[in-house]
């Protein structure tokens, strides 16, 4: 193998993999007041409302659909009767779908933080160059699907033949980047942007994805009462206790 292919398919992973991993728990432990979204919407929702569920949405089965394709092989799929025909069909058509929804909101997005003027001016230099890298992963990935799918006709590229034993080597640390020779450029290119994205990850607001507010579900009931002791009076329910932190 060429210097350049052990660069790209072995050194590339496993340098975003460390600085991935070390990069979140120092920002987690020296930088938990920044460990947010920034959140703009208090400057503008209505375009909020319509592009950031297409985004969240179509990027959950974007990221479903990578699991299912690079993580599990392929002769498990087969073994439960899921041969290569159904595979492609379920695979290229709910995978344009949820890509076409990532792209939407994407736009969306982009065009409500540059045209409205508060949210621009609350837009740091970070959360541009992330943008821009996540607009690239999206984007390259999306027209990979495109070209060697959907274009393509037939079963269209087998990916399960080459990047996923490829991806799963990594893990097994016996990397084999001889199988990335043959690959389309289109997915070659999606999976450096990749890598770069999560390069910069730990450092913009996208650590806010590992911040699903879990606790809220436990938490105990807020109990609000009434300045005026007749008002809303009533005893007791079973449930929480109520809380008997004296007024000020």
């Amino acid at each position: 193998m060429s210097t350049g292919s052990v660069l790209l398919w072995v050194v590339l992973p496993y340098v975003t993999f460390a600085v991935f991993l070390v990069g979140s728990i120092w920002r987690y432990r020296y930088d938990k007041f920044g460990w947010t979204t920034r959140s703009s919407e208090l400057y503008e929702n209505r375009l909020l409302r319509l592009g950031s569920p297409l985004f969240h949405v179509g990027l959950l089965f974007v990221a479903l659909g990578h699991v299912l394709g690079l993580v599990i092989p392929k002769t498990w799929t087969e073994a439960v009767g899921i041969d290569e025909a159904i595979y492609h069909a379920v695979a290229t058509y709910l995978g344009t779908l949820a890509a076409v929804a990532l792209v939407a909101g994407l736009v969306i997005l982009v065009y409500r933080r540059r045209t409205t003027g508060p949210v621009f001016r609350a837009t740091t230099r970070m959360d541009k160059t992330m943008y821009v890298f996540l607009a690239a992963s999206i984007l390259v990935g999306t027209w990979a699907t495109v070209q060697t799918q959907l274009l393509a006709g037939g079963h269209g590229y087998d990916y399960r033949e080459t990047i996923s034993p490829w991806f799963r080597s990594l893990w097994y640390l016996q990397p084999q980047p001889e199988l990335m020779a043959g690959v389309p450029a289109a997915f070659q290119l999606h999976i450096v942007a990749a890598n770069l994205l999560f390069i910069l990850w730990p450092f913009t607001r996208l650590v806010h994805a590992f911040s699903a507010p879990v606790p809220y579900l436990f938490r105990p009931y807020i109990v609000y009462r009434s300045r005026e002791a007749s008002v809303g009076s009533r005893a007791p329910r079973r449930g929480w206790d109520p809380t008997t932190t004296p007024r000020r």
